[in-house]
């Protein structure tokens, strides 16, 4: 997948979040609170935490939501559990999808997720289906602001730890191993860089093209059905979408 296709992902998926703030909160508030019944609620001792109130601020959430939400997932774990599932499937056109959810009632989510799907055309497959067509990386993009040096870029985000670092017209992209991703993301941050978006990822090997345009409203709609679900975390597809590539 080309680098400023990830980027357009990026941007319309943040389109969105600016659409649906208190949606993109309350989903940012599950992870939250998974990540505390794993690992406690100090960010110091838990590094799964710490990733999250990263992304909370990535997503412009304000600190005294995510301190509200770490205290509320403290006090209420035996309350509501919620527990990550993922669903693997096909759009029309052979378009792959992968769907990460946190739910509190799978039966519900299953259904919904079923429905999405069958909806518009698309198949719900099983576990395994669809993701050996994806890499699970931690994708960091920094803002390149005029006079920012590409090599310099490179050389701070190797030295941290980076597998990867890829150059676009406006922003810079940071891949990772899913399990450096911490350590580089901290680094990095104590080196000043602030991130537009900084969480692990599953990034398509290859992309599908789609021409026909029924094929593509059909896509479109599944994909947005996907996004608004109150249970669906994140949505990764292989799909080149013409209307990402030409949003700004």
């Amino acid at each position: 997948m080309s680098g400023h296709s990830k980027w357009h992902n990026i941007q319309a998926k943040k389109g969105k979040a600016d659409a649906a703030r208190g949606a993109i909160f309350t989903k940012i508030g599950r992870e939250i609170a998974i990540a505390v019944r794993e690992g406690g609620a100090n960010p110091e001792s838990n590094g799964k935490l710490r990733d999250v109130i990263a992304k909370a601020k990535a997503n412009n959430m304000p600190n005294d939501n995510i301190q509200r939400s770490i205290k509320k997932a403290s006090g209420e774990l035996s309350n509501v559990v919620y527990e990550q599932i993922t669903y693997e499937g096909y759009a029309p056109g052979g378009v792959a999808v992968i769907v990460e959810t946190m739910t509190d009632n799978r039966n519900r989510t299953a259904s919904d997720i079923r429905h999405c799907f069958a909806k518009n055309d698309g198949n719900l497959g099983t576990t395994g289906s669809v993701s050996f067509m994806f890499d699970e990386k931690g994708l960091m993009v920094v803002e390149r602001t005029p006079g920012t040096d590409e090599d310099e870029m490179m050389m701070l985000a190797l030295d941290a730890g980076a597998e990867d670092v890829k150059a676009l017209d406006d922003a810079f992209e940071i891949y990772t191993a899913p399990n450096d991703f911490s350590t580089v993301r901290e680094a990095l941050e104590k080196q000043g860089l602030s991130f537009l978006s900084a969480e692990v990822q599953m990034i398509p090997q290859n992309t599908v093209a789609v021409e026909d345009p029924d094929t593509l409203v059909k896509i479109q709609k599944l994909l947005d059905m996907l996004e608004e679900n109150d249970d669906v975390q994140n949505v990764f597809h292989n799909a080149e979408l013409p209307d990402e590539e030409e949003d700004d």
